[in-house]
């Protein structure tokens, strides 16, 4: 059973999700830039080149999800993403604020887009567009 307004359930989880991941791969390209997030990214064990796809993906899936376009794709390769991201995390303990960082913001994070992954885009979406 659905009602008026469970369609902005999955907009309102693209629109952050989307937000979030702009704002994550343009700190990395205009604040870190890409050198710097490389260099990041080999001192925490990930290959620096790593930093590079990372970037534009965190950009593109931005993109798309606010636009609500191949969202459960996109979503579902963020999950993924972000799980791996959080494995940096784990050892710095739950809470976000820890040195370094804990897990508990990249976890939910992957939640979140495994969620949208499995919901879909909603109603008002590029990818509803397409189907009607």
């Amino acid at each position: 059973m659905t009602d008026r307004t469970s369609s902005y359930a999955p907009l309102l989880l693209r629109l952050a999700l989307g937000a979030m991941f702009l704002a994550h791969g343009l700190t990395k390209l205009l604040v870190f830039t890409l050198p710097g997030t490389a260099g990041f990214f080999a001192s925490v064990g990930f290959p620096g080149w790593l930093a590079y796809p990372v970037t534009f993906f965190e950009l593109g899936a931005g993109v798309l999800l606010i636009l609500g376009a191949w969202v459960r794709p996109v979503a579902a390769v963020a999950a993924v993403q972000l799980f791996a991201a959080a494995t940096v995390h784990f050892g710095n303990g739950w809470s976000f604020s820890n040195p370094h960082g804990g897990w508990e913001y990249p976890v939910f994070l992957a939640v979140t887009a495994a969620a949208l992954a499995l919901l879909g885009a909603g109603q008002l979406s590029w990818d509803a567009r397409k189907r009607s």
